[in-house]
């Protein structure tokens, strides 16, 4: 790659490990009637691996700089979009034809949280691989009582199984940034034991982790806590426990009792 005044405001650290590339691109199978759709692709080294699946590939990278890169993979199966990803409506570039949607992506670690909401609330994907910094991923598969176990860890395991595909030295980066970081993969549950209202289980669990070091006594003020305490109760749990030592399903029992 020629010489490239990378942006830190962009969060532009561009892989170049071809091991990691291949791994990422090795950890997901698709068909021809399926859409890969990838973040910020950069200089496009992990584009060029993309285009050669049965697939057709959708960019969206917001510095417009980059064409100059991006414009040199020669693929039919090929459509870059210089937009920001957060400020677009997704369904408008997403064509019906298509069974199932990857969304693919090194991830800023500023907006990771931000892009995952917007997936997830603007599309149904069929599995997120994503790279991210190494603290997020052990927070996006964190397990209860663990420090790292949060609201977080709960809506995306409610909705995915979350595996670790590898973990990514900063050595593996042009500029070298600070930190590690780790490719995760974020795959669809097929069937999952839902609540009887979603929107009430996503407050409670919002709300249960307010102050993350109060205990739900202090968080669930304005909940009703004689109920809640009899379900905690069949768990040989009370009160005087935090959102971090309580499951998911222990959520969804919760909610569904209120």
């Amino acid at each position: 790659m020629t010489r490239f005044d990378y942006k830190k405001s962009l969060g532009q650290n561009f892989l170049k490990d071809k091991n990691i590339i291949n791994k990422i691109v090795n950890s997901f199978n698709t068909n021809n009637d399926d859409l890969i759709i990838e973040i910020g692709p950069g200089a496009g080294s992990l584009t060029q691996e993309l285009v050669k699946k049965n697939s057709d590939v959708l960019c969206f990278e917001i510095d417009k700089r980059l064409e100059e890169f991006l414009s040199k993979i020669n693929s039919n199966n090929l459509k870059i979009i210089y937009e920001d990803f957060l400020k677009i409506n997704l369904v408008d570039y997403i064509d019906k034809k298509y069974k199932n949607i990857y969304f693919i992506g090194n991830l800023p670690y500023y907006i990771t949280t931000a892009i995952i909401n917007k997936i997830t609330k603007e599309t149904n994907p069929k599995e997120i691989i994503i790279m991210i910094q190494k603290e997020v991923g052990q927070r996006f598969m964190a397990k209860p009582n663990t420090k790292e176990y949060n609201s977080l860890s709960i809506f995306l395991q409610y909705n995915y199984n979350i595996s670790k595909i590898c973990d990514v030295s900063k050595n593996c980066f042009e500029p070298i940034p600070k930190v590690d970081s780790v490719v995760i993969k974020l795959a669809k549950k097929e069937n999952i034991n839902k609540p009887k209202d979603e929107n009430k289980f996503y407050k409670l669990v919002s709300d249960s982790f307010t102050h993350k070091r109060k205990n739900l006594k202090n968080n669930l003020k304005n909940y009703d806590l004689e109920k809640i305490q009899e379900v905690l109760s069949k768990f040989n749990k009370d009160l005087t426990v935090r959102a971090e030592n309580l499951t998911i399903d222990e959520f969804i029992e919760i909610s569904n009792n209120l």
